[in-house]
């Protein structure tokens, strides 16, 4: 695992996050999302903990996990599959915009036009970026 320290300080983080979180839902003070949103990030952070754990009492997983992260195949396929998520969200909310418009959700049109623009603007920036690292 990579960057482990840090990986065990969000954890940590997350956890007690969310455990506030609860904690307010509980007391009244914040409504049901921020519950919700509590009760995620508790089990993210037990679960990133249990992780953590794991990996450094099975040398099995450990060297499992080494290979997964650093393996060229698997870095290729998530480059891959982050291309792919990148297209789809692009054609899908420019698609919604385009029906939302239609159905007179002009706000909520303009908002997922506003996204669609946003990712093409760090698209370019990256792209562009890469082309002068590499």
């Amino acid at each position: 695992m990579k960057n482990d320290k840090m990986r065990f300080v969000f954890s940590i983080i997350w956890l007690v996050l969310g455990l506030i979180l609860v904690g307010l839902a509980f007391a009244g003070y914040v409504d049901d999302f921020w519950s919700g949103m509590g009760s995620a990030l508790v089990v993210i952070g037990v679960l990133q903990l249990l992780r953590r754990h794991r990996f450094n009492k099975s040398e099995k997983y450990r060297e499992k996990v080494n290979i997964e992260e650093n393996d060229e195949r698997n870095q290729f396929l998530r480059s891959k599959a982050w291309a792919w998520t990148g297209y789809i969200f692009v054609l899908s909310v420019a698609v919604l915009s385009i029906v939302l418009r239609i159905l007179g959700q002009d706000m909520l049109s303009s908002a997922a036009s506003m996204a669609v623009c946003y990712m093409l603007i760090i698209f370019w920036i990256s792209y562009a970026v890469l082309k002068k690292k590499y």
